[in-house]
């Protein structure tokens, strides 16, 4: 490797404030007389998505990509459980960067999932940070033992999409370390991606890119992140202050006016060059890190990965009810195949994530291979949209459930419901899938209920049908995985990564989405089933949760003490008659708190391959951290002494095993609290709502009233949307939304028109300067002077040559 430093001292000041913004909108730039090139980075992150046109083009095109390997999505890998598993995927993922040279895949996504009803959940692992942190670390070594560098995002606590790019996240510091940072802390520990991508939102009151706290004390002195930080494509708020806050590359880059910023606030004093200068040194060592390994010609076998994805796919599937053993279904039954999705597969979502993939399975094709087209009778069931019920295509879908042995209805969320940068407004499915199911139900038995969605869904019909299956969004290869489950071929063996409440009124998170300008996290540590779990809130299927073709039994719980960690052993036979495989999840309760704690976390898992009749012993660790909370008064993890339980179980409602162990000695220093003015939280309940009062005790201060800016207080972060009483821009809105809709052109009513209408509608003022010339920042200055009634000096400063 060659002297970073040493080339850094070569470079201008011109240069060095030049390289912190990206070349254009996927590529960073390069510096030919020091023999730095220019790279490029694109999206992922279960697929690469490389515009066919990145070299010319300034705007994002999300529907003409080079092809390749759709993998399943984070909701379905992470429902497998598998960590050497998600580690293929990712080297996969890194062999299909190497082939485009493409040397920095904008992935994994590592968001909680905070509510079921975040439009980008399909894009995230879980609602528990073990989990996710687990998948994550997987993840980027997988990508980065090819020499490709990962972007784990979106740093931090963005869990919800509507105003994600000014909503400001009001939460305490200890949910935001237990919960919502920890997945983060697992995979820079584990795997150290080579770039972290900061956020568009605010927390606790600054931006995700000003945030030194974040970025600087914990993210880097804190955890020893060694790599670069990147900003989600136009989160950036303001260059300089970035700079000192930790952030390294402002992307995309444009021609908007903040290289001169820098280079004027480093010759002023405002920005010492030595902060410069490390961003700098980042940025070079990250572009000559992969500069030997894209020099080399690579080409990845389509085949394999296909393979792979089928896989991967397979394992995430989730047997999520199956009375009577109606799955798998024999060989010789007639199938009535109904439901749209079985032809034209739901297999991923829709966003930034978007790809071309290099083949793409249906499951009637797949079906036909295995039962045989004679076996088969084929009914759409629902319109395209499926949001209106169809009656004529419905009584078609009964008589050919008339003529079968067994019903597969192909049902789930069409690709308008999931959508970056739209949450959605309920739980349900689309009208006509709904009807569809209970109609058919409501006549025949033998019915099998497969779902397509990225994330939970309500199911007023589950007392109805006798098999349900949760294919999740599977990828190019998932309906062939799903016909290998139901025909026996593969035994199920995915696990819900994620509660599914009854009704979305259940969920903690409430109201949701917050806004329009703050979102408060109420509900704190109480997240998923760390809430239904100690709440005692019925589910329709808990976390953890997936049948199997086989049944696991459990035995022989033990644990020692070694050091300051516990071993915890026992066993898991397979007492059926098929293969499988099983994964057994291990969750803590702290019997003794004296602070507010969950029923029980996740602290351990292990998926276990087993033949009939086979047992095998399990072995996991369990750390200091694995008994620890965050203690808010002295800033550092506790470990309170007194009795823990350990529970070992195939979900978080299905504990096979439990023993206690006594830590005899705390670590860390509680601080102090009132309990009394936390109730809330010590006696959980059923009827979860958490007074403003209640969380303020929580925070330790007082949330300040905040409301949306007026005319004549605007700023450069209030959205477009917001600025209604205003003529200037009022206009300016049409404009760029006319120009958005241009580019859209006949995909209006699509998911990728849906997503533009909702960036247009929520993005700020400064947004403008994504697109560069002539919205520089001196423009844009310029022009909220003029919107904030500020004429004659707006004016000035638009014509003015500084």
């Amino acid at each position: 490797m060659r002297d970073i430093k040493a080339i850094v001292q070569q470079m201008t000041l011109e240069e060095k404030a030049s390289i912190c913004s990206g070349a254009d909108m996927w590529h960073l730039k390069g510096i030919d007389r020091l023999d730095i090139p220019s790279i490029m980075v694109t999206d992922g992150p279960h697929g690469l998505r490389k515009e066919v046109k990145h070299e010319s083009s300034e705007a994002i095109n999300l529907t003409s990509n080079v092809p390749a390997t759709c993998f399943p999505t984070a909701s379905a890998l992470a429902a497998n459980w598998n960590r050497d598993l998600v580690y293929e995927v990712g080297r996969a993922l890194g062999e299909e960067c190497l082939q485009e040279k493409v040397s920095v895949i904008l992935g994994p996504g590592v968001n909680i999932k905070r509510s079921p009803l975040c439009g980008r959940n399909f894009e995230y692992f879980s609602e528990d940070p073990y989990l996710t942190g687990e998948m994550a670390k997987s993840h980027i070594a997988g990508v980065q033992s090819q020499g490709v560098g990962t972007s784990i995002k979106h740093f931090a606590v963005n869990n919800q999409e509507t105003r994600r790019m000014t909503i400001d996240t009001i939460i305490d510091e200890r949910t935001l370390r237990e919960i919502y940072l920890s997945g983060f802390e697992m995979a820079v520990k584990g795997s150290q991606p080579w770039t972290v991508m900061c956020s568009y939102n605010r927390i606790n009151g600054t931006f995700a890119s000003d945030h030194s706290y974040l970025l600087n004390e914990i993210l880097r002195e804190e955890w020893g992140f060694e790599g670069l930080v990147v900003t989600d494509w136009g989160a950036l708020n303001e260059p300089v202050s970035a700079l000192d806050a930790g952030v390294d590359l402002e992307m995309p880059g444009v021609p908007n006016g903040n290289d001169a910023k820098i280079i004027a606030a480093v010759r002023s004093g405002d920005l010492e060059e030595a902060a410069l200068n490390r961003a700098v040194e980042r940025i070079v060592s990250l572009i000559l890190k992969v500069q030997d390994t894209l020099e080399k010609n690579y080409a990845y076998d389509p085949d394999a990965h296909h393979h792979l994805a089928r896989q991967a796919a397979r394992e995430g599937v989730v047997l999520l009810k199956n009375e009577n053993e109606i799955l798998p279904i024999s060989p010789d039954s007639k199938v009535a195949l109904i439901g749209r999705f079985a032809k034209h597969p739901r297999y991923q979502g829709a966003g930034s994530s978007i790809m071309t993939p290099t083949r793409l399975d249906t499951l009637y094709d797949e079906l036909v291979k295995l039962v045989g087209v004679d076996h088969l009778i084929y009914a759409p069931g629902y319109t395209e949209k499926g949001d209106v019920i169809d009656k004529v295509l419905i009584l078609e879908a009964m008589n050919a459930a008339e003529q079968a042995d067994v019903v597969i209805i192909c049902a789930g969320l069409t690709d308008m419901y999931e959508i970056e940068g739209i949450d959605r407004t309920h739980m349900r499915l689309p009208a006509g899938h709904d009807e569809l199911i209970q109609r058919i139900a409501s006549k025949y038995k033998n019915v099998i209920v497969v779902l397509s969605n990225g994330s939970p869904v309500e199911m007023p019909w589950v007392d109805s049908v006798p098999a349900i299956v949760e294919g999740y969004l599977g990828g190019q290869a998932g309906a062939g995985a799903m016909a290998d489950i139901l025909v026996g071929h593969v035994n199920p063996s995915g696990k819900l990564a994620e509660t599914f409440p009854i009704k979305f009124e259940d969920s903690p998170a409430l109201p949701f989405p917050g806004g329009p300008v703050s979102v408060e996290y109420r509900e704190g540590i109480y997240v998923g089933y760390r809430y239904y779990d100690t709440a005692k809130v019925d589910v329709l299927f808990p976390f953890g949760h997936g049948l199997s073709y086989t049944q696991f039994a459990y035995r022989d719980l033990n644990l020692i003490q070694s050091g300051n960690s516990v071993i915890a052993s026992f066993k898991v036979a397979n007492v059926g008659k098929r293969a499988g495989k099983e994964t057994a999840q291990l969750y803590v309760k702290d019997l003794d708190s004296t602070i507010f704690r969950p029923d029980k976390e996740l602290k351990g898992f292990v998926k276990v391959s087993l033949e009939p009749g086979e047992e095998k012993k399990i072995t996991l660790e369990l750390e200091p951290r694995a008994f620890a909370y965050y203690d808010m008064g002295s800033k550092e993890w506790v470990v309170e002494a007194g009795r823990f339980e350990i529970f070992v179980g195939a979900s978080s409602r299905d504990i096979r095993l439990t023993s206690l162990f006594i830590v005899d000695q705390k670590l860390g220093t509680p601080g102090h609290f009132d309990k009394s003015e936390l109730g809330a939280y010590f006696n959980l309940s059923r009827s979860h709502e958490f007074t403003k009062n209640d969380f303020e005790a929580l925070l330790g201060y007082a949330i300040p009233d905040v409301t949306q800016a007026k005319k004549g207080h605007y700023t450069l972060n209030t959205p477009l949307v917001d600025m209604k009483d205003s003529f200037i821009a009022r206009q300016l809105f049409r404009i760029i939304n006319k120009q958005v809709m241009k580019m859209v052109g006949d995909e209006v009513d699509t998911p990728m028109g849906a997503m533009m209408k909702a960036v247009v509608s929520e993005m700020p003022l400064r947004g403008l300067m994504m697109s560069g010339q002539p919205f520089g920042r001196q423009t844009v200055e310029a022009l909220l002077m003029i919107i904030n009634g500020k004429l004659l000096k707006g004016i000035r400063m638009l014509f003015s040559k500084n």
